[in-house]
């Protein structure tokens, strides 16, 4: 198989993304002794660093794929603004989707990284929903992109900050059944059961169990495929991605499923990986690859990132390379 070839495919897609976006902002330094205030490590800065995180992440995921994204997101209309359409600026990005709020600020987390050690992270947000004004704005702008930019896929990208409502959803999925565009969720918890008809929902295990209210182990793939089923009914939902950390993943769909284990790799951070996740998975569903194929390089996709610190994204060439070996193996 000709994995080369398969993946610039990747390069005629566009997909819209929708959803919270934010600023990662990063402190590295080195810890050489213990507070005298209180007993915490005392972290002496060498590098600051911004990079864009959530929404805006999964947009940087389809382009380092090789793709076109195109991002519809919501800051507030202040310093941190600047410095994410600066970010968008500077990777290439449009920034002809992102609406500003004057009524909260721009989402900023900040993490405190020792010896290549999380320590601390530090968060700076309004989470409250966006108002009627905005998220008319949003749907308009949706609306535009579909109708007029040709999108292949569309992304949820969800972290409960108020940028998607369930108006925003209801539109945005009947507006893509129209064109028949495939629809990827990315979920949280406030609106885990708005996400009605969509294509792909890829909640993680702990988004899984909470959204459901079950107890299910990790590892129990045969009760997983059962509530998963139940909630696909209920929800008209098409298909099941679910990402369980160390034992990979499975895809649900037509009363049966596929388990994918996780590659055998020295885990660094496990930050961002779902965004990659999705974001292949989008792809491939764009490209027209089955549900199983579509697990697969998912999988393989978000174990790379994986071995790197801090919220990184997937270069086509490593996904290209990684599954040269897994051929050759």
């Amino acid at each position: 198989m000709n994995y080369t070839q398969i993946f610039e495919e990747f390069s005629k897609k566009k997909v819209l993304i929708i959803g919270d976006s934010m600023v990662d902002s990063y402190l590295w330094g080195k810890v050489d002794r213990i507070s005298p205030e209180a007993p915490i490590p005392v972290v002496s800065v060498i590098k600051k660093e911004n990079r864009l995180g959530g929404a805006a992440n999964v947009a940087k995921n389809i382009k380092s794929l090789g793709a076109i994204p195109i991002l519809c997101s919501v800051t507030g209309n202040d310093d941190a603004a600047n410095l994410f359409k600066n970010l968008l600026l500077s990777d290439n990005i449009s920034s002809e989707g992102i609406i500003a709020d004057e009524t909260r600020s721009t989402t900023v987390k900040t993490r405190v990284i020792g010896h290549n050690q999380h320590i601390v992270r530090i968060d700076e947000e309004n989470t409250h929903e966006i108002n009627s004004k905005i998220e008319d704005s949003i749907i308009n702008k949706i609306k535009t992109f579909v109708e007029n930019d040709k999108v292949d896929a569309i992304i949820f990208q969800d972290y409960d900050k108020g940028c998607i409502t369930k108006k925003v959803i209801e539109t945005t999925v009947l507006l893509a059944k129209k064109h028949n565009v495939p629809t990827l969720v990315d979920p949280k918890y406030k609106n885990f059961f708005n996400y009605k008809g969509v294509t792909l929902f890829k909640p993680n295990y702990k988004e899984f169990t909470a959204g459901l209210k079950v107890d299910i182990k990790k590892d129990d793939f045969e009760k997983m495929s059962i509530h998963s089923e139940k909630f696909m009914s209920e929800n008209n939902v098409e298909s099941i991605l679910l990402t369980l950390s160390e034992k990979g993943l499975i895809i649900i769909s037509d009363k049966s499923y596929h388990h994918f284990p996780a590659m055998e790799i020295d885990i660094a951070d496990v930050s961002g990986a779902g965004d990659t996740v999705i974001s292949c998975a989008a792809l491939c569903l764009a490209s027209g690859f089955s549900l199983a194929d579509t697990a697969m390089i998912s999988n393989f996709a978000g174990s790379i990132v994986c071995e790197k610190t801090g919220v990184v994204q997937i270069e086509k060439d490593e996904l290209i390379e990684v599954f040269k070996n897994f051929k050759t193996n």
